[in-house]
């Protein structure tokens, strides 16, 4: 049985992660990043697991110094309490927006950081201090880089097409055929398991994402196969939509130039490093993985 302590255990990660460890028998408890560092040298732990952040605001609401605060300056002292510590494995959730908003190609960890958002550039600074410290032999650190992640309880880009699918509206961007790389919250609490109890697998930097990308296209008819309904996509002229989007933009309507991006850029994510890594594939596959989701928003009736 492994000791580990988690920061950001309330969270939609955290939750999931929590459950995962400790149906795997691990005592798993909470770090409280806001107490002073000698109460975290204190704690006896053998991993300490950072998930605890500020997420990219798309509203623009969030005050930029807030993402160096958190995303930064609190990462910057749970790493220090870790080196301090008897604690043998950190691991740490960055974000592959660390490294680019957009994508051209494939992201790999060779990819050259440029994030152009404060979210991004706090993310790449927390990366960036954690190995500019020597880290002991006897110590392991994980930085990962998710791409965007789902399953239980998550809010995000993906209620809103599947409320659109579940309502029968017609998804209007049919035209846009783009790949998007997405992560099963259960596929990424697999990955944080294995790093935890492989010692051989070396401290770094791996990007995570499901093994296969996929369009929205794609995405809108597996809501509907589980929903048992016939998806509905309209294919409207991009000019169209991107003047739309604009308009939207200044109205503050739902659709949005950000959100038309998100919804129809390409943002492929390569993980072949982490599973040369592991030894092993991911437990579930990428549209496996999106079904289990899509079900839970079902249950919930979202």
């Amino acid at each position: 049985m492994y000791n580990i302590q988690i920061s950001g255990i309330t969270g939609f990660i955290g939750k999931n992660l929590k459950k995962y460890l400790e149906i795997n028998e691990n005592n798993v408890s909470e770090v409280l990043l806001r107490n002073n560092n000698q109460d975290l040298i204190r704690l006896e732990t053998d991993t300490i697991i950072h998930l605890a952040g500020k997420a990219h605001d798309t509203k623009k609401k969030t005050k930029l110094e807030e993402y160096y605060e958190v995303n930064t300056a609190l990462t910057k002292k749970l790493f220090d309490a870790f080196l301090a510590s008897n604690a043998k494995v950190f691991i740490t959730l960055s974000s592959v927006k660390a490294v680019a908003d957009s994508v051209d190609g494939i992201l790999t960890e060779e990819v050259i950081p440029n994030p152009s958002t404060h979210y991004g550039k706090s993310k790449l600074l927390a990366e960036q201090y954690i190995f500019s410290k020597p880290i002991p032999n006897e110590k392991r650190v994980y930085v990962l880089r998710p791409c965007m992640v789902h399953g239980n309880e998550n809010k995000g880009n993906l209620n809103l097409l599947y409320k659109i699918v579940s309502k029968g509206i017609p998804y209007p961007l049919g035209c846009f055929e783009n790949k998007r790389s997405f992560l099963s919250i259960t596929n990424l609490c697999f990955v944080i398991d294995e790093l935890i109890h492989q010692e051989d697998i070396p401290s770094g930097i791996y990007n995570v994402a499901d093994e296969i990308p996929l369009s929205t296209n794609r995405l809108i008819t597996l809501m509907g196969e589980v929903l048992n309904r016939r998806s509905k996509i309209w294919f409207i002229n991009q000019s169209v939509i991107r003047f739309i989007a604009k308009i939207g933009s200044i109205c503050h309507l739902p659709l949005d130039t950000e959100r038309l991006q998100k919804l129809t850029e390409n943002y492929i994510v390569s993980s072949e490093k982490l599973l040369k890594a592991l030894k092993k594939p991911l437990p579930i596959s990428s549209e496996a993985g999106l079904r289990i989701t899509i079900k839970c928003f079902a249950d919930e009736k979202l």
